[in-house]
């Protein structure tokens, strides 16, 4: 079989159920059982990677696996297994707001003495930090607002005319050196990490393969519509208060001119996306399709739930001296002179 450059490598299994899923990718084995799937760690590393191998093959696929896989009916039952364990505990285990404007002053208000990675970065952080930082969000983005183009074709009228409208920003406005997953790939060489798409997959942890399969798992449903608006909008809303203050990381730092500029771009753009996304998309789509209006509540609150996840194992590691990432990927990013 032909290998096509842009396929990313089958990283390294991390259980029984990632283990089958790669085993079967590669025709090796079997896809997991059941039981297998029913005793994973919903959150774990295991599960979500095994969800996240299933995911890829909408986008880039890997190296030395069939494209062919990409709508292979055994595994799309096995992925619907773990999509279906994944979902409902985030249903569970998310707080949402009774309404869509409950949900959205929740992320319109800046707290005073914010906690979060971008707060800690800017103030404290170390230039190992923001590079570990940068290796863990490379598997969002990277691959920028794919997840959210699933849902142009499921929009109508003004909802789908703002989010066409969001998108060619995020894609770089008509223009190959202003997309932003490149201007993103510009940030990581300025911090001397590797842009190979997919090479810091291995690295990632469980928390951050959550997030990325959150944006997979609601752009591949029509039935999700409404979630994936929510997310967009929890992305866009809280995208440029957060940008300023991960420019400010990269200045003080001394991350580099383009890891500067990834940033500053984010906190222009997004505090215009912002208005389009909750008068035009939100406002929209709910004028349209009123009882969505539950599920677009639930997007923007989950989103905030994966993201507080990820935040708190972040943080929590670095507060106790420890590495973020595993794998080799530590003395690539920690011995850069």
């Amino acid at each position: 079989m032909p290998q096509d450059p842009q396929e990313p490598q089958l990283p390294p299994a991390r259980g029984p159920v990632s283990a089958a899923v790669q085993e079967y990718l590669l025709g090796a084995g079997p896809l997991p059982d059941h039981e297998t799937v029913a005793r994973a760690d919903v959150y774990g590393a295991d599960l979500q990677l095994a969800l996240y191998l299933c995911y890829e093959l909408h986008y880039r696929g890997f190296a030395g696996v069939c494209a062919d896989h990409e709508w292979n009916p055994d595994l799309l039952h096995t992925r619907a297994a773990l999509e279906h364990r994944f979902l409902s505990a985030l249903r569970t285990d998310t707080p949402v707001h009774d309404s869509v404007e409950d949900a959205l002053a929740g992320l319109l208000v800046e707290p005073v003495d914010g906690t979060g990675v971008s707060h800690f970065l800017s103030k404290e952080g170390e230039l190992w930090q923001v590079r570990e930082y940068a290796a863990q969000r490379s598997l969002y983005h990277l691959k920028e607002a794919d997840p959210h183009a699933w849902v142009l074709p499921r929009l109508w009228g003004r909802a789908k005319a703002g989010m066409a409208a969001v998108e060619f920003d995020e894609f770089g406005g008509g223009r190959a050196d202003r997309v932003h997953a490149l201007l993103f790939a510009n940030l990581m060489t300025d911090l001397g990490l590797d842009t190979t798409y997919g090479h810091y997959l291995d690295a990632a942890c469980a928390e951050m393969l959550a997030t990325v399969n959150l944006m997979s798992l609601l752009g591949l449903h029509r039935s999700l519509r409404g979630a994936l608006v929510g997310h967009f909008a929890a992305v866009e809303i809280t995208s440029s208060p957060g940008s300023r203050r991960l420019a400010e990381a990269m200045r003080r730092t001394g991350a580099g001119p383009a890891a500067e500029h990834f940033y500053d771009e984010h906190v222009e753009a997004d505090a215009v996306h912002e208005q389009v996304v909750r008068h035009e998309v939100i406002g929209g789509l709910l004028a349209e399709e009123p009882h969505l209006a539950a599920d677009v509540a639930f997007g923007i609150d989950v989103t905030g739930h994966v993201e507080d996840r990820l935040a708190e194992r972040l943080l929590r590691d670095w507060a106790d001296g420890r590495s973020t990432l595993r794998t080799s990927s530590l003395s690539e990013i920690h011995h850069i002179s």
